[in-house]
């Protein structure tokens, strides 16, 4: 007996150095992917020395000789701190993503091969000029140089999937298309809208996105819509095509469309000088969408946040002009139901005309490769043969999938714009997506709309129309044809993604809009100072009171008090609560489930799914309002207290059922996860970062919950508020970090000071270098 032990604790004893080595072998390998700390490297093409050094959060100065040197530069330090982020990206805009990640995503792949995204990226970069190409190819080569200089350790996920593929400039494009999708949300509500008809009265659905989303008056009604979508049939089908077209910005979260931007000029100022404050709202992730960086050329600095296979700034400032976006979610898609013609041909009003014809070939990890024929209209790709079980035809028509987009010129010239009206100029080349641009110099404040607006001869892009020319784009509206606002007699420009121009704007910018509960209360605050300081902007960017949770708690608190002790409890303690989103408050998770499960419940009486709706908070205000009780059967009451009961037993479940005890952080975390690795077991948990966050969907501080689920998955990762009497004294802040490699400190390090509300400046001379390197030709 003793021998068999002690032979059995020398085996354990060899297993556990066997497994202690191979632990010590992959850390070591691991290791091998994170950058030096000093670095030397050669870029072919550049004019001279180039030198970069990292501050203490990892985020990098670049001193360039030119301009061309200085997107080299930008191309490396990107490749080395997310080259598996944009190798993501390219694939995903490719429809590539299943040689690495297998069937599963297969559906998102045919969908992006279908749009066509990259053969329209190859296209657009031949079109655009010298001077934008030649800075696209300087970019390239510096991701390039990382490339072969590390190989399969670019990144640690390359180790199990191979080193990248090389770099080529039209690839940088494909993060524009990419987020002319992300941005533009119509097409959906469209097929949705079509997949209604038939089931749901026709009021309904089109008061599923309210009729009044923002200044001006209420909308008509969508009648182009209601006599064709009756005769349409098959709307089964449009349904199935809907299950298995992703939702962006990727396909396992369901975010909507948000941004903050304000500006006020010098009146109002402190300095006497403006001040203009934006943070982006997109879907987090692992790593963050930003990259924050400092470069400086003869020609002048730039700073702020760069998206990781883009060589241009997106957002900052240039030392002369600070700018940010919102989106407009101005509509520039419409999807047409197309008329066969037989033999391989479809109805024009000029007669039968063939499809265009593509076929694609899509390699499948651990599968064998599967051929997609792509066929494409007069008006776009075919997207109902991603689910040819019907028999319409429906193509879909996109602004950013037209021809002669020239996006990356315009943010060239953007990063050149030495003021206002230079600004403006590059805005009308910026042709997708179509977005708020909110610009400052030293003395002047100015919104302009990008991109390009399709002119129909008719309808309101609200549904499927026919493709028999009664509804055909006509042109374009852009530069000085949308809205524009340049020193308002306010003094002030503040824009939450509400309607950026009243209904009787001479353009039809779209029928849906987003409610204005924001921007509400960025006037709100904006109107407490007339001096106000970047300090005082960055304050208000954590402002959590929401002014949706303050017209509907009358209602709430109207509701009869429920018998369940529980519920009554939770009723109890909205009284007097002024709706703020705080973490270490019950109040905004009473209030947010409870909203929650009503917006469900009403949709479920309607038979709707959640999918199919317009905006919770825009819809739920509607139907608490006169005009949409009728959704309640005319009183709203009996489903309010059913909406109650069923959120206090969820969250008693999860919390306890002392509703005093239950805190909004617990519930509402802010996750970023990696976007392939959080599925897999122990990785995915390590790959997750998570921690508990104030706001909610509709505060400022803007915290998207997952519906029912409450965990935040969409907000304003990058913050940047700048001063025009000292732009070095602009503040930044972006979340989790500036490195994709999971093993570096820099991965995570922003994450509190995020949440908390702590920012940093871009100057020339940061406190410590902590790392450097040095470019040569």
């Amino acid at each position: 007996m003793r021998r068999l032990l002690r032979n059995l604790r020398r085996l354990l004893t060899g297993l556990g150095i066997v497994l202690l080595m191979v632990a010590a072998v992959v850390t070591g390998i691991l290791w091998l992917t994170l950058p030096p700390r000093s670095q030397q490297a050669r870029i072919p093409g550049l004019t001279g020395p180039v030198d970069i050094g990292f501050d203490a959060d990892g985020i990098p100065r670049i001193h360039a000789a030119s301009a061309i040197d200085a997107a080299a530069a930008l191309g490396f330090v990107h490749a080395r701190d997310r080259m598996f982020q944009m190798d993501l990206m390219r694939r995903a805009a490719s429809g590539r993503l299943s040689e690495i990640a297998g069937p599963a995503t297969l559906d998102y792949d045919r969908t992006m091969r279908t749009l066509g995204l990259r053969r329209r990226a190859v296209d657009d970069y031949a079109a655009l000029p010298a001077d934008t190409r030649a800075v696209l190819e300087a970019y390239a080569r510096g991701v390039n140089a990382w490339i072969a200089a590390r190989g399969r350790f670019s990144a640690p996920e390359f180790l199990v999937l191979g080193a990248p593929e090389p770099w080529q400039p039209s690839d940088s494009l494909l993060w524009g298309e990419t987020m002319g999708l992300w941005l533009s949300y119509n097409w959906r509500t469209e097929l949705s809208r079509l997949a209604l008809s038939g089931r749901v009265p026709q009021p309904k659905i089109d008061e599923l996105w309210p009729p009044s989303g923002g200044p001006g008056q209420p909308e008509a009604g969508i009648a182009p819509m209601r006599n064709f979508a009756r005769a349409a049939g098959d709307l089964l089908a449009v349904g199935d095509l809907l299950s298995i077209l992703p939702r962006f910005p990727d396909p396992f979260t369901l975010p909507d469309t948000a941004s903050n931007e304000w500006a006020v000029d010098g009146h109002h100022t402190a300095t006497g000088a403006p001040l203009l404050a934006g943070d982006p709202h997109l879907a987090f992730g692992f790593p963050g969408i930003w990259y924050l960086a400092r470069i400086e050329t003869p020609d002048g600095v730039l700073a702020g946040a760069t998206a990781p296979g883009v060589p241009f700034l997106v957002l900052g400032h240039n030392g002369h002009i600070a700018w940010t976006f919102t989106t407009t979610g101005a509509d520039v898609q419409d999807v047409f139901i197309e008329t066969p013609a037989g033999d391989g041909q479809y109805q024009t009003p000029d007669g039968p005309r063939p499809f265009t014809v593509h076929e694609e070939r899509i390699k499948i990890r651990g599968e064998p490769d599967q051929m997609l024929t792509v066929r494409e209209t007069r008006h776009g790709p075919v997207i109902s043969d991603l689910h040819p079980d019907g028999d319409r035809i429906l193509a879909v028509a996109m602004a950013n999938l037209a021809p002669g987009n020239t996006a990356a010129a315009g943010l060239l010239a953007l990063n050149r714009a030495k003021d206002v009206e230079a600004a403006g100029k590059a805005a009308a080349l910026i042709t997708s997506p179509v977005q708020n641009m909110l610009v400052a110099d030293r003395q002047h404040i100015a919104l302009y709309v990008t991109g390009r607006v399709p002119i129909r001869r008719s309808g309101d892009g609200a549904a499927p129309v026919p493709g028999d020319g009664s509804h055909d784009w006509t042109g374009w509206a852009s530069g000085d044809q949308l809205p524009h606002y340049i020193d308002p007699p306010s003094g002030r420009l503040v824009n939450g993604n509400e309607r950026i121009a009243p209904a009787n704007f001479p353009v039809f910018l779209g029928r849906d809009w987003f409610g204005d509960w924001r921007s509400q209360r960025i006037r709100e605050l904006l109107d407490r100072s007339d001096r106000l300081t970047a300090a005082d902007f960055a304050g208000m960017q954590l402002d959590v009171r929401s002014t949706f949770a303050r017209q509907i708690l009358p209602v709430l608190l109207a509701v009869p008090a429920a018998t369940d002790d529980v519920a009554r409890r939770s009723q109890a303690l909205l009284k007097d609560w002024d709706g703020s989103m705080t973490m270490n408050a019950p109040q905004p998770l009473i209030f947010n489930a409870w909203v929650h499960h009503f917006f469900g419940l009403v949709l479920q009486q309607a038979g709707i799914g959640i999918n199919d709706s317009g905006p919770l908070a825009e819809f739920v205000a509607y139907v608490l309002s006169p005009a949409g009780a009728h959704w309640c059967g005319g009183d709203c009451t009996a489903t309010l207290q059913q909406a109650l009961a069923d959120a206090v037993r969820d969250m008693a479940g999860r919390f306890g059922n002392n509703p005093a005890e239950w805190r909004w952080g617990d519930a509402h975390p802010a996750v970023f996860a990696h976007p392939v690795l959080r599925g897999l077991p122990i990785l995915g948990a390590f790959s997750t970062l998570s921690i508990p966050s104030p706001g909610d969907d509709t505060t400022i501080d803007r915290g998207g919950p997952a519906y029912n689920q409450f965990q935040s998955v969409h907000g304003p990762e990058y913050r940047g508020v700048y001063d025009l009497a000292d732009l070095d004294r602009s503040l930044f802040i972006m979340a989790p970090g500036q490195s994709g490699n999971l093993l570096s400190r820099h991965s995570r390090d922003f994450l509190t000071r995020w949440r908390d509300g702590t920012t940093i400046t871009l100057g020339a001379k940061p406190d410590t270098t902590t790392a450097t390197i040095q470019l040569t030709p």
